[in-house]
């Protein structure tokens, strides 16, 4: 099973490498010495998608001050899905964890991180089938687990794994992209999978009653980072709007710590269908927003995460993390914010 998922994750990147070199808007070519602008020029719209910001801005009445249009918010949250639309032109700037930039670099598709938050605590638990045995990660040995190599949620399985000290070829990884899970789960063909929130608690209120569970693991999956293509980056006009978007992204997330009972009734019970109480209990296990003020350590998870899925037999070999950052933004979502919203930690 791992031997098949390996060579699945690795044609797949082959595939997507020759589609890269045949194909325009790799961004290769683009200059990202030049200082960031200062001012957005008139005309400017971005596609984005990152929807804790629309609803962040929305709520709280700053979206209306965007300087720049927005085309449109694309529902796309998957890796792999968000690297789709980067390479047909269709989103500009989206949100994602630390893993799909690498999974975009396995690729061959140009794109850089311009911002970082960062978490300390786990955001993820392994829910369980309808009816599983399991009820600690030392129960993983031999059962089916829903794997996504090019998310955040294959990254969280494969740590998991790793600190429990149990091998890869003691499980079966069933590589799946994360919306598919859910009906994995519930259709038993597989035992767990890793669910975030609001995601877990829709899917404990209904299967629940029918013995799902839920295991929570220590894995933390560190970074939520801002990415765009590096064709887009190139473009003047685009990389003063991504740099503004940057700014109001990060107060968006300040702006939503800050006002709870107005963030969860507009995200949690309008955007995601969750009853107000369930949002205040995921709130209450959501850390602060931190936006260090240096990427270093930012860096150094990444290239943890670049070493594990490499040496895990994912994505090819081993690089330097640092090129998936643009670091003419390291500075901007921090200096955005009030001094309680910086670290310079990432653990």
């Amino acid at each position: 099973m791992r031997k098949t998922i390996r060579h699945t994750a690795l044609l797949a990147a082959a595939t997507a490498v020759l589609a890269a070199g045949c194909a325009t808007g790799t961004g290769g070519d683009a200059d990202l010495s030049a200082p960031l602008p200062t001012s957005v020029p008139p005309g400017v719209s971005l596609s984005i998608s990152v929807n804790t910001a629309k609803v962040a801005l929305t709520a709280s009445g700053e979206l209306g001050k965007l300087p720049f249009a927005v085309s449109s918010w694309p529902a796309i949250t998957a890796g792999p899905d968000v690297i789709q639309a980067f390479r047909g032109g269709s989103v500009d700037v989206a949100s994602n964890a630390g893993i799909p930039p690498i999974h975009a670099h396995a690729t061959g598709l140009d794109a850089k991180i311009v911002g970082v938050k960062v978490r300390h605590t786990p955001n993820y638990q392994l829910a369980t089938a309808p009816g599983s045995s399991i009820k600690a990660v030392e129960d993983l040995r031999g059962k089916k687990i829903g794997f996504s190599p090019g998310q955040a949620q294959g990254v969280v399985v494969l740590r998991t794994l790793a600190a429990a000290g149990i091998a890869l070829d003691d499980v079966q990884l069933v590589e799946l992209n994360s919306p598919q899970f859910l009906t994995a789960l519930q259709a038993r063909q597989i035992d767990v999978a890793p669910l975030g929130e609001p995601t877990l608690t829709k899917y404990l209120d209904q299967y629940a009653g029918q013995g799902a569970g839920a295991v929570r693991t220590t894995a933390v999956d560190a970074l939520s980072v801002l990415w765009a293509p590096t064709e887009v980056l190139g473009d003047p006009a685009k990389l003063a709007a991504v740099t503004e978007f940057v700014r109001f992204w990060a107060r968006g997330e300040v702006w939503a710590w800050e006002h709870p009972e107005e963030w969860i009734q507009a995200y949690y019970v309008t955007d995601q269908s969750v009853s107000a109480a369930d949002g205040r209990r995921i709130r209450e296990t959501t850390d602060r927003p931190y936006f260090p003020d240096t990427w270093d350590g930012a860096i150094s998870w990444e290239q943890e995460t670049v070493d594990l899925v490499t040496a895990s037999g994912f994505f090819g070999d081993s690089f330097d993390a640092e090129e998936l950052f643009d670091r003419r933004f390291e500075k901007v979502a921090a200096d955005a914010v009030p001094a309680p919203y910086r670290t310079q930690e990432t653990s």
